[in-house]
């Protein structure tokens, strides 16, 4: 969406160098992903070193000399410091926390302090599952909460301006996944999906989705249009415009796509990056539109009969 609206914007730059962005785009989110796993990995090493401190202490309190480990024996966090794909993303990028010492320690004592850990330390359970529970719910409760750690990644990378919070709800997503028997082995997720062929599936569909988009900007604004009715165009946030013209590209170009799949995705891109009644507006738009371009043969859904 962005990509297609700074191309509508530029005037002069070419579909290949837009599309090159987007593209550079993607990776710098997948990195962020990287990125904010390791950061789990951080904490539970930034309070291991702190146990340690406060053993070999001159004169160290009971706490100190037997101090409660539950945090950094957690089994879900040292399978993600062991995993072989986030080491391997690590190896090859040199992806690390070593220029924000400061944050992490701001966040390891936002973590102490919650509710989150102190349920957690005091629990006796030491099943898997109670772990993993552990861990999705301090970085969706805590960590993900943390409004400087976005600010952070905001003035690291002017690419996750907008990604820092989905990123987030994909670490908690993979987290979720997690599972005891497949140990370091376990899978992340993957930048882009590869089908039989080796073809770059994700990538043929961002580069479809985004093309076709702009190639067929003229006809799309004309259908809007005339759907339209009382509204004049003009006065149709431009924003909305461009993800009508991408919603319309998912659902005419992908057929195994369902339309009401498209329409909820693009109402939700619409809520956030749009107007208040933008989601409401490109709702009844496109479903007169798809009305439309179906009964024209134009839409042609696998089992449309079941999914529209």
């Amino acid at each position: 969406m962005q990509m297609v609206y700074a191309f509508y914007q530029s005037g002069d730059e070419s579909v290949k160098n837009i599309e090159k962005a987007l593209f550079y785009s993607i990776s710098k989110s997948f990195e962020l992903y990287h990125l904010v796993l390791l950061l789990l990995v951080e904490i539970k090493n930034l309070a291991g070193n702190r146990i340690e401190v406060g053993r070999n202490k001159k004169i160290p309190s009971p706490e100190e000399l037997n101090p409660n480990t539950r945090f950094i024996d957690n089994i879900v966090i040292a399978q993600l410091s062991e995993n072989i794909y986030l080491n391997k993303y690590i190896e090859s990028t040199g992806l690390s926390w070593a220029n924000a010492p400061e944050l992490v320690k701001e966040i390891f004592e936002e973590v102490i302090k919650s509710d989150v850990y102190s349920n957690y330390m005091a629990d006796k359970s030491d099943s898997y599952e109670t772990q993993k529970r552990f861990v999705v719910k301090l970085v969706e409760k805590v960590i993900g909460q943390y409004e400087p750690l976005y600010t952070q990644l905001e003035e690291q990378s002017v690419f996750w301006n907008d990604e820092s919070e989905f990123v987030v709800s994909m670490v908690i997503k993979t987290l979720k996944e997690f599972e005891k028997a497949n140990g370091p082995n376990q899978m992340l997720l993957q930048e882009v999906k590869k089908v039989g062929d080796g073809v770059d599936e994700d990538r043929e569909f961002v580069s479809t989705l985004f093309r076709k988009s702009i190639l067929n900007k003229e006809s799309y604004t004309e259908l809007i249009r005339q759907f339209s009715q009382n509204w004049d165009l003009d006065r149709v946030a431009f924003m909305d415009i461009v993800i009508m013209h991408i919603a319309l590209t998912e659902i005419i170009e992908f057929p195994l796509i369902p339309i009401k799949v498209s329409l909820n995705e693009y109402i939700e891109i619409a809520k956030h990056y749009s107007t208040p009644k933008s989601g409401i507006y490109i709702n009844g738009m496109l479903d007169k539109i798809s009305d439309h371009l179906i009964k024209e043969g134009k839409i042609k859904k696998i089992g449309l009969e079941e999914i529209k």
